[in-house]
């Protein structure tokens, strides 16, 4: 079907509607149109006169329950500013002329379904551009240091496009710019791992009551060793144990239990054996299970309040645990379907809205002990319990029970090897009821 056939159907539709007939179809030589109001609006179907018009109903019906998950109000500017996400909705309910068995969470869901190509994408996009903009900081920082060290000189500065007139007055001060150009403009390369590298990685599950109190907190641990030179088999991990919260520890099977316990130290009951090659082993786990509320790392505090049709919503952090630097902090928060996007008041941070998934995430790059607390204020249309469950995850570079590696040394010699470590806190579920 051609675009001019197509417009001459819907210009002719108005036209039909002037009978005066309250009908929810409305037929001509060739087509029926099934229609139905909504406020302003109608919502039209076009079909050929031998469809089944119970079937032409139930599509409808169906369209018209999809418009209120994307747009707060039936207004046309609103249709207009949500067009694509209701063209890649409507697609899923009609393919090729023909209705798809489907239904509204179905549709959600389909719609919903992330990329994980294009996450990738969109991360490494993101750390290249971070990347860029603080080398670009760091060359600014260092042209003016240049140029004041040349004024202090009494020679000419150079400019920031070039070194133009002052080449031969400012020499030594060119020479020392183009020297830092050239130095910060080498490749960074990522250190590779040592013979010996121990991955340590600790996982939080986390429940809090939106009044308060710590339901259920659960942490798990291990150390996990990894050895690239068989020369490098026969080692002892030293430990260093600085937990004062009561934590487990549990020792592999074929780890020497009573040499952990009197020496912290982390080897093979059998001294002449050799740790595996080429394979990462568990060889120390650990796990807290608590309700001490001063052990949350992170408390999160979400207060909405009634005000008229509308609902204000405050929500606070702030770090406990100071020694933690929290990376990649995302606090999600759920909001009610078909209401739009909020209208944000005071925040510390970003935020997005995704429409699609009726969520608010406040994100925050860094939170540490200079970064302790933030707010963040928002209204929308809704109730306070429409704003939970709240959702909070994170990534760190240092573990929470602080259970280290201080020294590998070699097991007849007892002569220090060299080693490195990869720390990862992460979070399995972090959740305010």
């Amino acid at each position: 079907m051609t675009r001019t056939r197509i417009e001459g159907l819907l210009a002719a539709f108005p036209k039909l509607m002037n009978t005066g007939k309250q009908h929810t179809f409305v037929e001509t030589e060739s087509v029926r149109y099934v229609y139905q109001p909504m406020e302003k609006l109608y919502m039209v179907l076009i079909t050929t006169k031998n469809s089944n018009i119970l079937e032409d109903l139930e599509t409808l019906r169906l369209f018209s329950r999809v418009i209120p998950e994307y747009c707060r109000a039936l207004e046309e500017n609103e249709i207009s500013e949500h067009c694509f996400d209701l063209i890649f909705a409507f697609d899923e309910i009609v393919a090729l002329g023909y209705r798809e068995n489907v239904n509204l969470a179905q549709i959600r869901t389909f719609t919903e379904m992330d990329s994980h190509e294009e996450k990738v994408f969109r991360a490494v996009r993101e750390t290249q551009e971070r990347e860029a903009k603080a080398e670009m900081r760091r060359k600014a920082k260092e042209l003016q240091q240049a140029r004041r060290d040349a004024e202090r000189q009494g020679k000419k500065a150079p400019g920031f496009g070039g070194f133009g007139s002052s080449a031969i007055s400012g020499g030594t001060t060119a020479a020392m710019i183009t020297e830092t150009i050239i130095e910060t403009e080498k490749p960074k390369v990522a250190p590779a791992p040592a013979s010996v590298h121990m991955k340590i990685e600790e996982k939080i599950s986390l429940t809090c009551g939106r009044d308060g109190g710590l339901q259920n907190m659960e942490l798990h641990g291990m150390i996990m060793l990894h050895i690239s030179d068989e020369k490098f088999a026969r080692i002892r991990l030293h430990v260093e144990n600085e937990d004062k919260r009561g934590v487990q520890l549990q020792t592999h099977p074929n780890v020497d239990k009573k040499l952990f316990t009197a020496e912290s130290q982390i080897g093979l009951k059998n001294p002449e054996k050799s740790f595996p090659i080429n394979s990462d082993v568990g060889v120390l786990k650990w796990r807290l299970q608590t309700m001490e509320e001063s052990f949350i790392p992170l408390t999160i505090n979400c207060w909405p309040s009634e005000s008229g049709n509308s609902c204000d919503v405050n929500i606070e952090y702030e770090l406990q645990e100071e020694s933690l630097e929290l990376n990649d902090v995302v606090i999600t928060i759920p909001l009610p379907s078909g209401v739009g996007a909020p209208v944000i008041g005071e925040i510390d941070g970003e935020y997005r809205h995704d429409s699609r998934r009726n969520l608010l995430e406040w994100c925050l790059p860094v939170i540490d002990a200079k970064n302790k607390s933030g707010s963040l204020e928002f209204s929308v249309v809704g109730q306070p319990n429409d704003f939970f469950p709240v959702h909070v995850s994170f990534v760190s570079k240092k573990n929470y029970c602080n259970i280290q590696v201080t020294k590998v040394t070699q097991v007849d010699r007892n002569s220090p090897v060299r080693f490195s470590t990869e720390t990862t806190f992460l979070v399995d579920k972090y959740e305010i009821l």
